[in-house]
């Protein structure tokens, strides 16, 4: 099992407004859902913990994954995965050089590097899709491949922000139990924001409800 995440006094304002106030612990394996209409500042808190939030917001408070304070490092330190409502797969790589590119670089060899991408793809469904375009591919196969490449990354955490919004009802449920359920397998902690109370459901962990 991996760690835990802590937000620790974590606050986020606009202009002087409070938009997230929050002090809670995500154990490994558990998803937190913010949840809240449009606009209320929710995905706010995964730019804090990603290293990103644009500096107009005025933001303090301490997140941790596990001994590792993730706001005192740059980004690009921090190995936080991100899930987002479009798969943002790269168009000019194949599926597997999508997912080549997330393995970290300490990772070196080839064949060993081609094997791990292979065995995400099998361990999403996609047995055998390494050379396939990305264009190619359905709705439903483009989010799991932005899986695959999210858990190849090796994150701390997993920060999904409205991952399933843009799925039809059945693919939406399929892919929550397979983010959920990997995110149990590795024991990585889940900060999920929605406006979906069925999201909120299928994650089945605490729900801190945000702006209204």
């Amino acid at each position: 099992m991996g760690d835990g995440l802590r937000l620790e006094g974590v606050t986020i304002a606009l202009g002087g407004r409070m938009l997230i106030s929050i002090t809670h612990a995500v154990e490994p394996g558990e998803v937190l859902t913010i949840m809240g209409p449009s606009g209320s500042g929710k995905s706010t808190l995964l730019a804090y913990v990603g290293g990103f939030l644009d500096r107009v917001f005025e933001a303090s408070g301490r997140v941790r994954a596990g001994d590792v304070d993730l706001t005192a490092l740059p980004p690009e330190d921090r190995h936080v995965g991100i899930l987002f409502q479009d798969p943002l797969l790269f168009p000019h790589m194949s599926v597997a050089g999508n997912l080549l590119f997330a393995i970290p670089a300490a990772l070196r060899g080839k064949s060993e590097r081609m094997r791990l991408a292979r065995e995400a793809l099998a361990g999403v469904e996609l047995d055998g899709m390494e050379d396939r375009d990305p264009d190619t591919l359905s709705g439903g196969q483009k989010a799991r491949v932005a899986l695959a490449r999210v858990l190849l990354s090796a994150p701390r955490t997993l920060l999904l922000d409205e991952p399933f919004s843009k799925l039809d009802t059945e693919l939406r449920q399929q892919m929550r139990r397979l983010v959920f359920s990997k995110a149990r397998e590795r024991g990585l902690p889940v900060l999920l924001v929605t406006h979906d109370e069925a999201d909120a459901q299928a994650a089945g962990g605490p729900v801190v409800r945000i702006g209204g």
